[in-house]
């Protein structure tokens, strides 16, 4: 069965162009030209990935991630942007976008990113990865894509969870990002090293007790960031 792909833009030149490539590519592939009529395509086209461009009529491509992952659809999302600007990426990212490309871009380039996401989202782990996952108060159940913190289901997105998966299982070691990079994303990023800093960011406000005196995702200075394991708290030595 083929992948579903959503183009949201409101340039037909670009969306023509993605349209013939990614059907070239073996994708089937629907688009539309404002934010708004992504909502109406969940429920018809059920796209599997969709690519979101930064300026729409309607509804901008930050308020349609916002909304969407307020929904708790975690559809992946790779945005467009015409800004050069660090901001305008790191505002998608935060909003909720998995990957970011700037135009103008590579429509091979975009292919090649999306056929990692649905490599890495289709693929099981290994015999011996697929048993649970317990570090702390965090577990994961790599099979299921699952993780619970304090006993509770946690709600990532495929990447927050792949890089929190990573983390686990380099656990104790002080990770480069550019090592995440390759880990996670399994490409690189010209130096821009901003995207791993931000899905931290997220992973924090989603398992820490407290995300700006976190006890699991260290930063090591001038390194990067390190899964360690947390103190016992009190509640939990006593039992």
């Amino acid at each position: 069965m083929k992948h579903k792909i959503l183009v949201v833009d409101d340039e037909p030149s670009i969306s023509l162009l993605l349209d013939f490539n990614l059907k070239q590519a073996g994708y089937e592939v629907r688009c539309v030209s404002d934010g708004e009529a992504v909502f109406g395509e969940l429920r018809t086209f059920r796209p599997d990935l969709i690519v979101l461009d930064l300026m729409l009529p309607k509804m901008d491509g930050l308020q349609v991630c916002r909304k969407l992952r307020g929904e708790g659809n975690q559809v992946p999302i790779i945005m467009l942007t015409a800004m050069q600007d660090l901001s305008d990426k790191i505002a998608g990212l935060d909003n909720g976008a998995d990957d970011y490309m700037v135009k103008p871009f590579s429509p091979q380039e975009l292919v090649a990113r999306i056929q990692v996401i649905f490599r890495r989202l289709r693929s099981l782990p290994p015999e011996g990865e697929q048993q649970p996952l317990q570090f702390g108060e965090i577990r994961l159940c790599p099979v299921r894509r699952e993780v619970t913190v304090r006993e509770r289901p946690i709600e990532l997105t495929p990447k927050e969870y792949e890089l929190l998966l990573f983390l686990c299982r380099h656990s104790g070691k002080a990770l480069s990002r550019q090592q995440l990079l390759q880990g996670v994303w399994d490409y690189h990023f010209l130096g821009d090293t901003r995207i791993v800093d931000v899905h931290i960011s997220h992973l924090r406000d989603k398992i820490e007790r407290n995300a700006r005196s976190p006890e699991y995702i260290k930063t090591i200075r001038n390194v990067g960031y390190k899964l360690s394991e947390p103190a016992a708290h009190p509640a939990q030595a006593a039992r």
